[in-house]
């Protein structure tokens, strides 16, 4: 490929938009960590591979190759019109990756750790909570409806691959989140500076199979959230710091939990 006029690279940089993700239900993976773990861990979603030159991408070029891949040369000006972000390689990428095509209540069949983002905005907050969340060997993401979208390119970016290495889903309403929560055997935990509970004196309530719930990175959780909770836990301050962000709490969280679980 050689113009950057052509139609299929602006179909591709039209997914830049969540308009055009939701109408095509596909999204696009920039850069080469994301690509290759898209590749390697949901290879039977990804529509296409697009690489600037063999020499610097070779093992994701073998990778799709032998995956049975659409894979396409392209110049240097075709990608960087597709994206400012591709650093020589981009894919794109159907919807149904983020889940296998999987429903909240087959997800949730027998976990024992969940991150919830109640609404959360920023991406580069949700695509690192995510990222976490594969680290500390969460079982799923949930995005309740009315956050940030985890196709969206800065999204996608922020969590560095670990997009493909657990399913992360959106669309559902907090009333449907928490009823399959509890259906799932999960206990809810709001994450909130007003709980009366210590982070750090509570392994025994951490052991049980748990859904972190995380909220807005300037309001916190709403009040409806937090009513919903069975327990409200506190991350304590020792400093003069009035609050943590949203991504650190979710990291101090989830490793607590993924300790006590061990």
């Amino acid at each position: 490929m050689s113009s950057p006029r052509a139609v299929r690279v602006r179909r591709v940089a039209g997914l830049a938009r969540r308009q055009a993700r939701v109408k095509h239900r596909r999204f696009l993976v920039e850069g080469p960590q994301g690509v290759r773990e898209a590749v390697r861990c949901a290879a039977e979603h990804v529509h296409d591979v697009y690489l600037t030159t063999a020499e610097r991408h070779g093992e994701i070029l073998a990778e799709a190759e032998a995956a049975g891949l659409h894979t396409h040369m392209a110049a240097p000006e075709v990608v960087g019109a597709m994206s400012t972000d591709a650093q020589g390689v981009i894919a794109v990428v159907g919807t149904e990756a983020l889940a296998g095509g999987a429903g909240l209540a087959d997800v949730l069949t027998g976990a024992h750790l969940v991150a919830v983002l109640t609404q959360t905005q920023d991406p580069g907050n949700a695509g690192t909570i995510i990222r976490t969340a594969d680290a500390a060997g969460a079982d799923a993401v949930v995005l309740v409806r009315g956050g940030v979208d985890p196709t969206g390119p800065k999204v996608v970016r922020a969590t560095a691959g670990s997009l493909f290495h657990l399913p992360v889903l959106a669309g559902e309403g907090l009333e449907a989140v928490v009823e399959a929560l509890r259906s799932a055997g999960l206990q809810l935990l709001a994450a909130d500076g007003r709980g009366r509970t210590d982070l750090f004196d509570a392994d025994g309530l951490l052991a049980a199979p748990t859904a972190w719930m995380l909220g807005n990175e300037a309001r916190g959780l709403a009040p409806g959230v937090v009513s919903r909770a069975d327990t409200v836990v506190s991350i304590p301050l020792y400093g003069r710091a009035e609050s943590l962000n949203v991504a650190s709490a979710a990291a101090l969280c989830l490793y607590a939990s993924a300790r006590a679980q061990r």
